[in-house]
């Protein structure tokens, strides 16, 4: 993900969402709607939430130290899982617990006019910061359906954006719901069941946004397009014949650790075989910019030793296999 086009999408739901929360919560003062509470403390554990991916965004590019000698790229993955965290507990737990007291003691909503000019307001600008994250997504997404996308992102800020602006658009259309069926039928349980749906899309989504910010977190392999390029780039057919093992680390979004064990020719000389790792080292950076860090080990492949079974670290283990 692009630096620029992360924080646009981001600034334009961190935007969207403070004004929906004033709107709403001016909306749930005058009606007394729980669903317009809801959805007033769900759009500010939005905006506390994009306000701790701009700030994960600016920790990660500090200067490695030798305490953190990769740099702080990660970080940005531990704010996207504070993000869902929030929205699990701060807007989730929260809905529901409102749906609950409103279902047990219902109540009619006053001055109606209020939740639907505001739901309507909110909807629309919603609508606009979903869009700005579909724009600035689309380019990055290719030909991956937007599940594949979501799965396999590096970059953490956009998936999250996306998936907080869908759960705010059903979350409207929830609300709005609610407390159109409230008003149609002058029954306020209604809206309390509009506000427990709202708490459960709220914590599914937490919990999508947790199990995929998790995996980053420990540790995601490159893409199997960025694996392909890397050994295409390692084998020369002279000095360097073939990748023997391989491993690959995301330490950022943006930053690949590369280590791999290449075989070379037996009877080569040591200047060779280090000019050979050189050029290969080169050759990686051209391919695929964002490895930083790469190490790479020279030895002897034995085809026979490899074909027989009895030297594993001959040849690539099953897991090996890129994602």
């Amino acid at each position: 993900m692009s630096a620029s086009g992360g924080t646009k999408a981001i600034v334009a739901a961190l935007s969207a969402n403070l004004a929906i929360a004033v709107a709403k919560f001016v909306a749930f003062l005058f009606s007394g709607s729980s669903s317009m509470l809801a959805e007033s403390v769900h759009s500010l554990a939005d905006s506390g939430n994009q306000g701790l991916l701009l700030l994960g965004g600016k920790r990660a590019k500090r200067q490695a130290t030798p305490e953190h000698p990769f740099g702080y790229g990660r970080e940005r993955y531990i704010y996207a899982f504070l993000v869902s965290i929030v929205l699990f507990s701060v807007g989730g737990m929260f809905a529901i617990y409102e749906g609950y007291e409103k279902i047990k003691h219902p109540h009619a909503i006053e001055h109606w006019y209020w939740p639907v000019g505001v739901l309507v307001f909110a909807i629309i600008a919603e609508a606009f910061s979903f869009r700005t994250a579909i724009k600035e997504s689309n380019p990055l997404r290719g030909k991956q359906s937007w599940g594949q996308f979501i799965r396999r992102a590096k970059a953490p800020e956009l998936p999250v954006v996306l998936l907080e602006d869908l759960g705010a658009l059903v979350g409207l259309i929830l609300a709005l719901g609610g407390v159109g069926l409230a008003l149609g039928t002058g029954n306020g349980v209604w809206d309390g069941i509009g506000t427990l749906c709202i708490g459960v899309l709220l914590i599914v989504i937490a919990i999508v946004l947790a199990a995929e910010t998790k995996s980053l977190l420990l540790g995601e392999s490159a893409g199997l397009d960025e694996v392909r390029k890397i050994e295409a780039a390692l084998v020369d057919g002279d000095t360097v014949t073939r990748v023997i093992h391989m491993r690959t680390l995301h330490l950022g979004p943006e930053e690949l650790l590369v280590a791999a064990k290449l075989a070379v020719q037996h009877d080569d000389t040591a200047a060779e075989v280090a000019a050979a790792i050189n050029a290969a080292e080169a050759r990686i950076r051209e391919a695929v910019p964002i490895a930083r860090a790469i190490y790479l080990e020279p030895d002897i492949y034995d085809e026979a030793a490899a074909a027989r079974g009895t030297n594993p670290a001959m040849t690539p283990s099953p897991d090996e296999s890129p994602r």
